[in-house]
């Protein structure tokens, strides 16, 4: 099935959940910069009252809505203020996630459940309103999953779980869209170690240290930047950064030798002393902070030329075009 062909950017409505820090506030400042109408979700009042502020201070348009992934209503109701708002939506990103740090067997059951139902049911939660609102008219449906996604890493084993969830639902919901022919398309977006609140807002398990992000990591607003031009031109899925692209590959051709060394090599990277922070994270309530940086000294990538190359339109031609060689060269043998 073709999909309508999505609009510009600036003429875009574009909902974005986890919209107050990290890669989903690097999203909506960037969307607004290039004119789309943004409508920002997430728990914290205060955040999300002055990101917007921001925004609208900008020359921007946008809107906030404070609700809860986890609870299905919640999730409506940010729909309903879109359409309220602006009359129509025409991307959903379904950002909103955060990680619990710590060996499996050392986190609660009841962790890992409330873990689920932000990362994964809050997902589910967003495409279900989204297919809703949008199947009639068409639109671009992006969740974010992680280089986890594809692989797993210690220390965030519940985390690594719920991101593969996503990627099982993305699929699916994928491929039933196409097959009744609901004018959605559905993007994967699977980010490597990015420099944000992420770790800040993990809940910790750890013996030793505070959770950190294991090198090397690229700015928010590469992800930002690839989430932006898929609501333009969807692909199927794209891996935010070299890195994590490479650590993927690995797991494929080689997974007992990518386990050793994940264990080798992830666990200390993942752990800190040059800061203290509260173990409980965000898991139960927000903390404030409306940044989309974190405070990881680690040198931060500003580009990804892997990504980059991934989402140019030369790039999707590249396999028509060698189909096209070997047919010449085919031909050409035979005469």
């Amino acid at each position: 099935m073709k999909h309508k062909r999505p609009k510009r950017l600036k003429d875009q409505v574009i909902v974005i959940t986890g919209g107050s820090s990290g890669i989903g506030l690097a999203t909506a400042r960037m969307a607004a910069r290039h004119g789309a109408r943004v409508v920002l979700a997430a728990r914290n009042h205060d955040d999300l009252r002055d990101v917007t502020n921001e925004i609208i201070g900008n020359g921007g348009k946008a809107v906030a809505v404070v609700a809860d992934v986890a609870d299905p209503a919640a999730v409506d109701h940010i729909g309903e203020k879109a359409l309220m708002e602006f009359g129509t939506i025409d991307t959903w990103v379904n950002n909103a996630g955060l990680s619990i740090y710590g060996k499996l067997a050392d986190v609660p059951l009841e962790d890992k459940r409330k873990l689920f139902d932000i990362n994964f049911w809050g997902v589910v939660h967003g495409c279900r309103t989204a297919v809703r609102l949008m199947k009639d008219r068409g639109g671009v449906l992006i969740n974010i999953g992680s280089e986890v996604s594809d692989i797993a890493i210690p220390l965030q084993g519940i985390y690594s779980a719920s991101k593969h969830a996503v990627k099982g639902y993305t699929d699916a919901l994928r491929m039933e869209l196409e097959h009744d022919r609901i004018p959605i398309a559905v993007t994967l977006v699977k980010p490597s170690a990015i420099n944000t609140p992420y770790p800040e807002h993990a809940r910790s398990y750890l013996e030793d240290g505070v959770p950190a992000l294991p090198p090397p990591l690229y700015a928010p607003e590469v992800v930002a930047d690839a989430i932006l031009r898929c609501a333009e031109r969807p692909v199927r899925d794209v891996i935010v950064g070299g890195a994590g692209r490479m650590q993927v590959a690995m797991g494929h051709f080689a997974p007992r030798l990518t386990d050793r060394f994940m264990e080798r090599a992830m666990i200390a990277p993942q752990k800190t002393r040059d800061r203290v922070q509260p173990r409980e994270g965000n898991l139960d309530r927000p903390q404030r902070d409306g940044r989309a940086r974190g405070v990881q000294q680690s040198y931060t990538m500003q580009s990804s030329c892997y990504t980059r190359f991934a989402l140019s339109p030369l790039t999707k031609a590249l396999p028509f075009a060698a189909a096209g060689i070997a047919m010449i060269a085919a031909r050409n043998y035979w005469r």
